[in-house]
């Protein structure tokens, strides 16, 4: 392995290490590593730029503008104190409730961005029953990753898969929403067992948080009838972005800019609503995996991968899912997914298979990178910033304790999607 090739290895995983040991904040971890790279002649800075993803920045942006607007209006204490409501107080319901939401509508806007919504209301619900909101946000992180997963646009891994595969809308919808319904049922079945005995509150608050109305919640509803409104376009290009030609950063600056031109905000004051280090620590995260990409490392990997399985089609599609999913838990599963595609591609090609005979090998790589992004806290994009609202709110998530729950769920999630694959398509 020559030089450059093992740095970048060493600096991955020193970089992981101060992660996962918290002794370091981690976007200084990322961004540390990021730059000793490009110091150390790994990557040129020209390089190093190109390797972020500037696309998930500028969504991750975006969204943070719209939704810190939005929350001025008290929509999301009105929200908080309706579903208390309708849970009749109870904290184990309202947990499931509000991540069977995430995982709804992770599927047809993105997880980012209803992490991004969800996240305050949670803090709002925890504030009004006086009850730990860590594991209301990590049961939301998992069925954000696991509702992104049913769709095409759920979650970016699907979107490059999907265009490169020659792969629609329904064709997701089809094929992983089934399997992807039974995952969260189990994960939440799971997750009832787990807290329901540990989220006990006093029935006098209880009582006293749902006599409470939530429209008195509502602060400015002009501003909610505008914020709800470019949310509601925002979402509509979402789902039509193809036809648009327009990539998901560019619909969501776009809509935080026209929020806050109507609702005539400063954007001195309204960009201090965005949480600018998870932003950094994904810049910086981009670089360092940018530096086993180009080395060849990950491409290395993924090789590796064909050449274990001696082109065996069912061992195949079970290595590419877990190798998937591992890999995805420690490395960002865009770089990786965008090494897969074409050597997918290039084994269609050498064992004369058509583009239908390919899909197993799609869907399995989508379930085993979207699915296995829950099981680390920096595993997906959506973890990443609910961690960081998190902190804001003085609820740190920390890396060894978010692990050890859903590291173990997210192999009962990979294990569900192999029996699912080999029923179904093995």
């Amino acid at each position: 392995m020559e030089t450059n090739a093992i740095l970048a290895l060493i600096i991955f995983a020193l970089t992981y290490v101060f992660i996962m040991s918290e002794k370091m904040h981690r976007a200084i971890a990322a961004l540390l590593g990021g730059m000793i790279l490009i110091v150390t002649g790994v990557l040129t800075q020209e390089k190093a730029i190109s390797y972020i993803d500037w696309n998930t920045l500028g969504l991750l942006i975006g969204m943070m503008i719209v939704v810190g607007i939005t929350r001025r209006s008290g929509v999301f204490q009105y929200l908080a104190l309706w579903a208390v409501r309708i849970a009749k107080g109870e904290p184990i319901r309202i947990l499931i409730a509000l991540a069977t939401v995430t995982a709804i509508v992770s599927a047809f806007l993105d997880n980012v961005t209803t992490v991004l919504l969800i996240v305050p209301i949670t803090f709002s619900i925890a504030d009004q029953l006086d009850v730990d909101p860590i594991p209301f946000l990590v049961c939301q992180i998992l069925a954000s990753n696991i509702g992104g997963t049913g769709t095409l646009i759920g979650d970016p891994p699907n979107i490059m898969i999907g265009s490169q595969a020659g792969l629609g809308f329904m064709d997701f919808i089809v094929n992983l929403m089934p399997v992807i319904a039974i995952i969260h049922i189990v994960i939440m079945a799971i997750f009832w067992f787990l807290y329901h005995k540990k989220m006990q509150v006093p029935e006098e608050r209880k009582q006293a948080v749902c006599r409470v109305n939530p429209k008195d919640e509502i602060s400015d509803y002009l501003l909610l009838k505008k914020s709800l409104a470019v949310l509601l376009l925002i979402m509509a290009a979402f789902v039509v972005h193809d036809a648009l030609h327009l990539e998901s950063a560019t619909i969501a600056l776009t809509g935080a800019v026209l929020l806050m031109l109507i609702a005539h905000e400063e954007p001195e004051d309204i960009l201090l609503a965005v949480e600018w280090p998870s932003i950094f620590f994904f810049l910086g995260l981009f670089i360092v995996v940018g530096g086993l990409v180009e080395t060849g490392l990950i491409g290395r990997l993924a090789q590796w991968t064909m050449n274990a399985t001696a082109g065996n089609f069912r061992l195949t599609g079970m290595f590419i899912l877990w190798l998937s999913a591992v890999a995805s838990a420690f490395v960002d599963n865009i770089p990786f997914v965008a090494t897969m595609i074409p050597l997918i591609k290039d084994m269609g090609h050498l064992g004369n298979l058509s583009s239908a005979a390919l899909k197993p090998l799609w869907w399995s790589l989508s379930l085993g990178a979207c699915l296995g992004g829950n099981g680390t806290l920096i595993g997906a994009s959506a973890n990443v910033i609910v961690a960081g609202l998190a902190e804001k709110n003085g609820a740190k998530i920390k890396f060894l304790s978010f692990m050890k729950i859903a590291f173990p769920l997210m192999l009962v999630s990979v294990a569900i999607s192999t029996v699912y694959l080999l029923s179904v398509y093995f």
